[in-house]
């Protein structure tokens, strides 16, 4: 059965707070808020930060944003410790801010600063919150992705991502997620995805201003679009691109 607080707990409960009060405040104040009590050129020591290398200022700026973290949590540890002390003067100490129960006294002994019996505890519970950054990243490539909508068929985010990956990236094809990547045009994402066209017989057909002169481009397209057999072959004299070119 769990042991109820009494005044000699209670007592002896301030005095820990109190402690840890000093100690926090000490501590905060001898290392300058954590160096945030120094300017930023402080830090590196020069007069202006202009000039350093892009590197050196993003290790800087990771520095102050660590600094800063650590005395939010200080100062957070201190809101905890002065509400503790104020529930005490108050007479509310030891009982739960949600049910109005007694807390054990075990508990107190291991959180003085415990709001809440076991059973109705936040901070206990899986977080339902995700990082903001999911919002704008969720559908891949974020809100510059179309391909859920049914009618999409423009240029997008993934297709500027695929343009510029096609030029490289660090996979190989040894490392490529795909078991049947032979060759480096093949590794970046929907590699064999049409590019400029909709149907592959769009990329070898041709047609003037008008419309009226229509001819073919004898291309990989086409000669892959004839091995497919997804059509039937074209009525139109089998020439080559040289004879093509000769006849224009």
């Amino acid at each position: 059965m769990a042991k109820q607080l009494t005044e000699e707990m209670l007592h002896s409960l301030r005095r820990r707070l109190l402690d840890e009060k000093a100690e926090l405040e000490r501590r905060v104040r001898q290392n300058g808020h954590f160096g945030l009590a120094n300017a930023y050129r402080d830090s590196t020591g020069e007069l202006s930060g202009i000039d350093n290398h892009p590197a050196d200022a993003g290790t800087e700026t990771f520095e102050r944003a660590k600094d800063v973290a650590l005395l939010e949590r200080e100062a957070l540890k201190l809101e905890r410790i002065e509400a503790a002390l104020g529930r005490m003067d108050t007479g509310e100490y030891g009982r739960c801010a949600e049910c109005g129960r007694f807390i054990s006294a075990e508990r107190l002994e291991a959180m003085p600063t415990a709001i809440y019996c076991t059973e109705h505890e936040p901070r206990q519970r899986e977080s339902l919150k995700r990082p903001v950054e999911e919002q704008f990243l969720h559908p891949p490539f974020g809100r510059t992705s179309l391909d859920d909508r049914p009618t999409q068929n423009g240029f997008d985010g993934e297709d500027a991502w695929q343009i510029v990956e096609s030029w490289g990236n660090s996979n190989t094809p040894a490392m490529a997620e795909q078991n049947d990547i032979a060759d480096y045009d093949s590794v970046y994402i929907e590699a064999d995805e049409n590019e400029g066209f909709v149907e592959p017989l769009e990329s070898f057909l041709a047609t003037d201003i008008t419309g009226r002169d229509v001819s073919v481009v004898r291309n990989r397209a086409y000669r892959r679009y004839l091995a497919d057999q997804e059509g039937e072959p074209l009525l139109e004299p089998d020439r080559s691109a040289a004879e093509w070119d000769e006849g224009q």
